[in-house]
């Protein structure tokens, strides 16, 4: 009873970081979502408060239901025909692009689908979508075709040298002063911000994406 509880939490602690990012990163919305990176200064039982990549301090209030998700790293051979991934990647070219990152969804979850704008550097775009076609490219590379929305469809390349990570559970713990963390937000109409997710890395890393 135990194991089958814990794996409802891990669950129910994905399926509400993907739920988040889904209704942030609706393809109609060009600008791209709300996001907040940085390492935690303080955390309460309503909010978390981070020092952004950029220097300031921001704070964030939380949802009484908030949950944590890990981001496992995992080997680039986790990506295969019909893997439902994100991926931030940079344009090269008419429909393709060269992955910074990539992040695997869990099994039978399809979440935030399409292809738009984001913030991890300029000009570097969002993709998530269903994986077709995996080819072995050079010095452990790979290059897949990502399906989208129907119609939609990327050409990505994927360095050997770039992180690719797996959405998992995790407990409220994980998330504490001097952890870097990163949140897809609601901005409210006052300024003020608030999610229902945050996202770390395994063993205190940085969320890649």
């Amino acid at each position: 009873m135990l194991k089958i509880a814990a794996r409802a939490a891990i669950g129910a602690a994905t399926l509400a970081l993907l739920a988040s990012v889904a209704a942030a990163q609706a393809p109609a919305a060009p600008p791209g979502p709300t996001i907040v990176r940085g390492k935690v200064t303080a955390l309460a039982a309503d909010a978390v408060t981070v020092k952004t990549d950029k220097g300031v301090e921001q704070k964030v209030s939380l949802a009484p239901t908030w949950t944590v998700a890990v981001m496992k790293p995992v080997a680039i051979d986790a990506i295969q025909p019909g893997s439902f991934i994100g991926t931030t990647n940079m344009p090269k070219g008419e429909g393709s692009g060269s992955a910074l990152e990539v992040h695997v969804f869990p099994p039978g979850v399809k979440m935030g689908e399409g292809h738009y704008d984001w913030d991890l550097k300029p000009g570097s775009k969002m993709t998530n979508g269903t994986v077709g076609k995996v080819v072995a490219g050079k010095k452990g590379s790979r290059e897949l075709d990502v399906a989208y929305n129907g119609s939609g469809m990327r050409h990505i390349v994927v360095p050997a040298n770039v992180p690719v990570v797996q959405i998992t559970g995790g407990a409220r713990e994980l998330v504490k002063a001097g952890v870097p963390v990163f949140m897809v937000v609601r901005k409210n109409a006052d300024g003020t911000m608030a999610t229902g997710s945050i996202s770390v890395g395994e063993n205190g890393a940085k969320p890649p994406m």
